[in-house]
């Protein structure tokens, strides 16, 4: 059954309105009106109506094979961490950034001679160099390093 088919069927089940469903799951009701016909969904949109109709993605989308449909599912859970992660980083970049230059303007007006928060944006900044070559650079070689030490620890 194709996710047209089984958004619909699933709707009709609980007794929705095209707009009830929108409103669940935060989409448009001109969205749920092309899914319905022949529009084939995201995965945000049909992460968004997984959660509403409380089944996997991969039963909605009808695209995975029998026994897939968690993974697909960690895929996006996956995803949307990396996500956060992502935005941990820049949010802690930039309270460093303002931090650091307002440490430097009270240096400058207290001290002008000591450069003490030279010292406090080096090592801010080298904290945050090694945080973003983690999680941008090695991030994918460190998960895998992971995985592979879990499945040797679990052999034995």
């Amino acid at each position: 059954m194709n996710n047209s088919n089984q958004v619909k069927q699933l709707r009709l089940q609980r007794a929705w309105s095209q707009e009830q469903l929108a409103a669940l799951a935060g989409l448009s009701v001109r969205t749920i009106q092309r899914i319905e016909i022949v529009d084939r969904p995201g995965l945000e949109t049909l992460s968004a109506l997984a959660a509403v109709f409380e089944v996997n993605v991969a039963e909605i989308s009808g695209e995975s094979p029998e026994g897939h449909e968690e993974s697909l599912d960690l895929r996006i859970e996956e995803a949307k961490a990396r996500v956060e992660r992502e935005s941990r980083f820049f949010r802690s970049l930039t309270v460093a950034v303002v931090v650091c230059v307002l440490l430097a303007l009270l240096n400058w007006l207290t001290d002008a001679d000591s450069y003490w928060s030279a010292w406090v944006a080096i090592i801010w900044g080298t904290l945050l160099a090694v945080k973003g070559l983690r999680l941008f650079v090695f991030g994918e070689w460190i998960n895998s390093w992971r995985q592979a030490r879990l499945q040797r620890l679990l052999r034995k």
